[in-house]
């Protein structure tokens, strides 16, 4: 049987600031080596980790997508619109 302890909720907190450099693949192999190891034996940890990974691929999914032609057509509009308005205020 293999030795899992729990971390302190402190402990935690310092885990779960370093997911997001985690997951944009910013902290040395050391970092991630014990980042990973944590996820492994918390699992309120590997939860939020979770989470967050699917939040950053949804953005990132939403971001590459483009807005209908007629949605982008009556965005330019309104923004004709407010700068014409600046103009002549």
């Amino acid at each position: 049987m293999s030795e899992h302890h729990h971390e302190s909720p402190s402990e935690c907190v310092d885990y779960l600031e370093r997911i997001v450099y985690f997951l944009d693949n910013e902290l040395d192999e050391a970092d991630c080596s014990a980042v990973q190891l944590h996820l492994d034996e918390c699992g309120p940890c590997l939860e939020k980790y979770d989470l967050q990974r699917t939040v950053k691929a949804v953005v990132a999914r939403s971001c590459s997508e483009a807005a209908p032609t007629e949605l982008r057509r009556r965005v330019m509009v309104q923004i004709r619109e407010v700068q014409v308005q600046i103009t002549e205020g």
